[in-house]
């Protein structure tokens, strides 16, 4: 059992595509899979509800006050999925600090502009705060390059200069027009596109999650 966090202080990184879209791929990968969809706005519930995917059986609102729901709605998923991913909400820090302090593991989308490597630093500043709280290796902390243009120096650069801050680096996720037409359709990327490019990073992605998991 395990339960992953996507976190970060800004909006507009990728949470919630890459919390919705690595919960598709450990579906595939045989986990049973729970989602907190714990932003106000509920971004996550949304694109659940425009279609009948895997993400429509396994995402569950956490409503009122988030940072104290969050914690007990974590650990009653817990109990009966594999695998929990909480989507946290930006410009909330609280509950992304409660997510940390149950989190095995926070994934820490950056884009490539430098306001989101500030945002990154807060971040991270963050889940150090809870995982010293908790007086433990966890949550595991990893960056994950998000709505990256790999055709420019910044997108290319952007890996290197995510690792100089300390933290293992995970496979990049691209800036693909399908990832939005999926959340368009209800869907994941893996369902409205298998084998397609994004599909491909949201695999590999997966797949590095799930080998620090079975660590």
């Amino acid at each position: 059992m395990a339960i992953i966090a996507v976190a970060g202080r800004k909006g507009g990184i990728g949470k919630t595509t890459i919390a919705g879209n690595l919960a598709g791929e450990f579906a595939g990968l045989g986990w049973t899979v729970a989602v907190l969809d714990s932003d106000p706005q509920h971004s996550l519930a949304a694109w659940a509800g425009q279609g009948e995917g895997m993400l429509s059986r396994c995402v569950e609102k956490v409503n009122g006050r988030i940072a104290d729901a969050l914690r007990s709605k974590a650990h009653k998923a817990e109990k009966a999925a594999g695998v929990v991913f909480i989507d946290t909400p930006p410009g909330m820090p609280e509950a992304a600090y409660e997510a940390a302090l149950v989190a095995d593991l926070m994934l820490l989308p950056c884009g490539a502009s430098p306001l989101d490597l500030f945002a990154l630093k807060e971040a991270l500043s963050l889940a150090l705060k809870a995982r010293a709280q908790r007086r433990s290796k966890k949550p595991r902390i990893r960056f994950v390059p998000s709505k990256v243009l790999l055709n420019t120096n910044l997108g290319r650069s952007l890996s290197s200069s995510l690792a100089q801050m300390g933290k293992k680096v995970l496979p990049p996720i691209g800036q693909r027009i399908v990832v939005a037409e999926a959340v368009a359709a209800g869907l994941t990327v893996g369902e409205f596109a298998p084998g397609s490019a994004a599909h491909a990073e949201f695999q590999e992605l997966a797949k590095a999650v799930d080998k620090i998991l079975r660590r």
